[in-house]
């Protein structure tokens, strides 16, 4: 399935229309983590043609405008959220809607699909009201096979506004890959007390709490090490044991398989061996109350995604850094980065927040290369 709408480009007509404007690095670094003050079309075409980092990015977190047709400012330190004044500074302008705001981000989701490696993954945190246009076009551009997730963040506390229509306080973040072979460091959270009693109902005789699972699985295997017979019994009809027959026999001498009165096995699992259970779609990482600039994120949503979907030493990229939360998380978890944004204001953000990381980890302005477009370079 595709979007059609009459400004639609194809891939050349976006590389084409792409002006090759020269970025020019204006301070003495040799690092790998790239700050960029530019538009982030041009500035995303260099990393591309100039830069070589074609196929070399495998996390990209973008936060983008969400087509609100409002004007974002900061005064006094404090990030006005949502403002149509003309009050503070203008950090950015949301204005595009429709069919151009589809097509200003297909533009960039292209040439991000460029830049991903093979096992690289994208993260788009956008909201309900144009996130199932969204999820369409990016069908499209990274394949609907490749898509993982809709997940659900849980943004706010309950409002009572006066509407026609459910409270809204929640957006969502699509996740796709490039492909099957994509980076995956299981996220795991830890288990409430809750968990503990209703998930690991059972007590040995020390008083540690376990549950059971079953020892086989579906399928059945005629030949293999995990069709043979266990204490003298074959897996049940259609099915086949979890591992060899080996390893069921050394479980059960270190006492870790429990046997029904009716003779039936079934691996056990203790509650103090786990390290958390399954990280689920739905997430809940509120905004700061006070940002510093607008729409800025929770820190804790980008150290998980940077964690989950890339490795250290790998390259992650956001296009629309904004404040550089997304940046902060991979300095701090020894991963590369590259951040883009446009606005002046965007950037002395982005910089306060690398600036304020402590201890080792500190970095100053001399561990990242700071580029702007031609028309920047007396700054």
């Amino acid at each position: 399935m595709k979007l059609h709408y009459s400004n639609k480009k194809s891939e050349a007509e976006i590389l084409d229309s792409i002006p090759d404007i020269d970025l020019h690095q204006q301070n003495i670094s040799s690092s790998k983590n790239l700050l960029i003050n530019s538009n982030n079309l041009v500035a995303l075409k260099q990393l591309i043609t100039t830069h070589k980092l074609k196929g070399k990015i495998d996390l990209i977190y973008i936060d983008p405008p969400f087509a609100t047709n409002n004007t974002f400012t900061i005064s006094n330190g404090r990030a006005n959220t949502i403002s149509n004044s003309s009050n503070g500074t203008v950090a950015y302008k949301d204005t595009l809607k429709g069919a151009d705001f589809i097509e200003f981000l297909r533009e960039r989701l292209v040439l991000l699909s460029m830049l991903l490696s093979d096992k690289g993954s994208i993260y788009l945190h956008i909201d309900y009201k144009i996130g199932h246009y969204v999820k369409v076009m990016m069908d499209e551009i990274f394949g609907i096979e490749n898509f993982r997730n809709d997940i659900t963040r849980i943004k706010c506390n309950p409002k009572n506004f006066e509407r026609k229509g459910y409270g809204n306080i929640k957006d969502l973040i699509l996740f796709y890959s490039k492909s099957d072979n994509m980076i995956w460091n299981e996220p795991k959270i830890a288990y409430s007390d809750e968990d503990k009693l209703k998930l690991f109902p059972k007590k040995d005789k020390d008083g540690r709490h376990y549950t059971t699972i079953p020892l086989h699985a579906p399928g059945e295997t005629k030949n293999g090490k995990s069709s043979q017979l266990f204490k003298g019994i074959p897996p049940p009809t259609g099915r086949h044991w979890r591992t060899d027959v080996k390893t069921l026999e050394q479980w059960d001498i270190d006492g870790l398989i429990e046997w029904s009165e009716n003779g039936n096995p079934r691996k056990i699992i203790y509650f103090d061996e786990q390290a958390g259970k399954r990280m689920q779609d739905i997430w809940e990482f509120k905004d700061p109350q006070y940002p510093v600039y607008p729409t800025e994120k929770n820190p804790d949503l980008l150290d998980i995604i940077v964690k989950t979907s890339s490795n250290e030493q790998s390259y992650v990229l956001d296009c629309f850094c904004g404040s550089g939360t997304t940046l902060k998380a991979a300095q701090i978890n020894g991963r590369h980065w590259v951040g883009i944004d446009q606005s002046d204001e965007a950037i002395k953000a982005t910089t306060t927040k690398l600036n304020s990381i402590k201890g080792d980890l500190f970095i100053s302005q001399t561990d990242f290369q700071l580029w702007t477009e031609k028309k920047h370079s007396h700054q």
